[in-house]
């Protein structure tokens, strides 16, 4: 036997993503049986989502670049029309993964994309 303690391609937290994966599944099933994708608009100013439903909601937006840079945000839709809104006086231009979970009426749901800002 051999000891992978220093081995890349074995992750200390395995197990633990194991068991999580039919929940992340279930989640990302969620939104594509419930058409309940984001709409994403991007202005000068603002990176804003809308949801269809109100929810709380945990936003992360991930620069490959640089984890430093990496954002997070968490609360719940403002308004009617269930928007989230980020400022991007701290978001640099260039690429940024999206991870967007939520849960509204009783459902969870998970949305990931990579944007460009």
């Amino acid at each position: 036997f051999k000891n992978h303690n220093n081995d890349a391609l074995v992750e200390e937290d395995y197990y633990e993503k194991g068991i999580n994966y039919d929940e992340e599944y279930l989640a990302k099933s969620n939104v594509v049986n419930d058409e309940a994708a984001p709409e994403i608009k991007i202005s000068e100013t603002q990176l804003i989502l809308q949801l269809k439903d109100a929810a709380d909601y945990q936003l992360t937006l991930m620069r490959p670049s640089s984890k430093e840079k990496d954002v997070s945000s968490a609360g719940k839709t403002i308004g009617d029309g269930n928007l989230i809104i980020i400022e991007r006086d701290r978001l640099d231009k260039g690429l940024w993964s999206l991870k967007l979970q939520w849960r509204a009426n009783r459902k969870d749901y998970l949305f990931t994309k990579d944007i460009t800002l």
